[in-house]
């Protein structure tokens, strides 16, 4: 069996990092799924890094790096591409928004033979929980643009919930992302080129602590700019970066 890393951004985390470990540890040794916990301290100020290393010395499956300023989500998670050692990589948030269950899916499906594995909040199958409705509709008409702009099934690109190859890390680099379109970039890069992907429904919940990252005001264009940037390689890249060629 392949090895899976989940990895999980966390910046002041302290109210939920804990339980989200613990169910993702619990989760994945229930399947007997053969996997590492790494986890980015993004430059906590509460007791998110006191926790981490609590659980360490619990947790035999968890480590975690702590990375200096400037903060961000895209940071953090280029940060943890460098580091992870599992043949495949999920990337979860550190608030319990995300299902464990779907997460054993997710592994599944790379163990069958997918590049990628993307979960849509948005499918008949799919449940969400007090999901804000202005968020709920923004988020909505962006996905909608991109699906229409880019002519695939995917109908909730900007999920930062999704999973990959080693080989599609590798893949879509150069990344250039540095805050939460890094959640665009990574898939919009692999289906352009080439790589294959599944799309599956899952489940979402709020958090019930702490308070979201996620700045709309300040992420308008800079996911535009990922967008467009991925758009024009699509158009006019000629198909060099395709997962035919040596990367």
């Amino acid at each position: 069996m392949k090895r899976l890393t989940v990895l999980i951004p966390a910046y002041n985390e302290e109210g939920q990092i804990e339980n989200t470990i613990n169910h993702v540890y619990k989760g994945l040794l229930k399947e007997s799924i053969p996997h590492e916990i790494l986890v980015v301290n993004d430059n906590s100020s509460d007791k998110t890094p006191l926790i981490l290393k609590r659980l360490t010395k619990k947790i035999p499956t968890l480590r975690y790096i702590t990375k200096g300023s400037p903060n961000g989500f895209g940071f953090a998670v280029r940060k943890g591409l460098e580091h992870f050692k599992g043949d495949y990589v999920v990337v979860m948030m550190a608030d319990e928004s995300d299902s464990v269950d779907d997460l054993v899916k997710y592994y599944r499906k790379l163990e069958e033979g997918f590049d990628c594995v993307f979960g849509s909040r948005f499918m008949r199958k799919s449940q969400i929980t007090d999901y804000p409705k202005f968020k709920l509709v923004l988020n909505r008409m962006t996905n909608m643009f991109i699906k229409i702009l880019f002519q695939f099934k995917l109908n909730d690109t900007t999920n930062a919930f999704k999973g990959y190859t080693r080989e599609v890390i590798e893949g879509v680099k150069p990344i250039l992302s540095l805050h939460f379109n890094l959640t665009v970039e990574l898939p919009l890069k692999a289906i352009i080129r080439g790589f294959s992907y599944t799309v599956v429904p899952i489940s979402w919940q709020n958090r019930k602590k702490g308070v979201s990252k996620l700045k709309l005001k300040e992420m308008g264009s800079r996911y535009l700019f990922i967008i467009l940037y991925c758009f024009l390689e699509k158009l006019l890249s000629k198909g060099d970066y395709l997962k035919k060629q040596s990367f």
